[in-house]
């Protein structure tokens, strides 16, 4: 399976809490719902495309916990995120979670990235990694992730958790499609694409 991300970015590449005040308040944090008034139909439909790719899904414990509260009662066969999220083979990699009640989740207690990349090796389609922002950090600086969805909303917060960490290894990426909603949101599909590449506009000049 192929190993993607999605996920909704501010302009200065903050994910924290993008879909409610008390979503995520670490650190203080006082501006979550930030993505709610850009959440148009353009929004809407892209991510039930994505959705619709998926043959697994892997979670960090916070975002499990924030699904699983949430999705199971979501029982409208017509909702068809509730649908893929509830019969999905669900993954949520924890060392702390003993046991987990929502259908078909499968704990991740061991090596995250060594199970992961055996995730990887299964058949199908895409495993997508659904917020999990210290989850995806750790997969990222391991070099697993094959796509990146980017969902960049035109606000910029000056403060929060940020999909990429300082001290990450310095990668290029290859923009692969993109396209922006009603709302202003510019959907940019990404895929790994090397080490970074350095040069200098002098030498261009001399």
């Amino acid at each position: 399976m192929k190993l993607t991300i999605q996920t909704f970015l501010t302009l200065d590449g903050v994910l924290q809490a993008p879909g409610g005040p008390d979503e995520d308040t670490d650190s203080g944090f006082q501006h979550g719902g930030w993505g709610f008034p850009f959440g148009d139909e353009d929004f809407g439909a892209s991510v039930v495309n994505w959705m619709s790719q998926a043959d697994g899904v892997l979670l960090g414990r916070k975002t499990y916990d924030i699904f699983a509260s949430y999705w199971p009662k979501q029982t409208d066969p017509a909702n068809p995120i509730a649908t893929a999220l509830n019969t999905l083979p669900k993954y949520v990699a924890s060392t702390t979670l003993s046991s987990a009640d929502w259908q078909n989740t499968t704990i991740l207690s061991g090596d995250v990235v060594a199970e992961v990349a055996k995730l990887k090796e299964q058949p199908g389609r895409e495993l997508q990694v659904h917020g999990s922002g210290q989850l995806a950090q750790t997969l990222i600086e391991a070099d697993l992730i094959d796509e990146y969805l980017l969902y960049f909303h035109p606000v910029h917060l000056g403060t929060g958790k940020k999909l990429f960490r300082d001290g990450a290894p310095a990668r290029a990426l290859k923009l692969v499609d993109s396209q922006t909603t009603g709302a202003g949101v510019i959907i940019a599909r990404y895929q790994p694409d090397g080490p970074a590449r350095y040069g200098s506009y002098a030498e261009e000049g001399s």
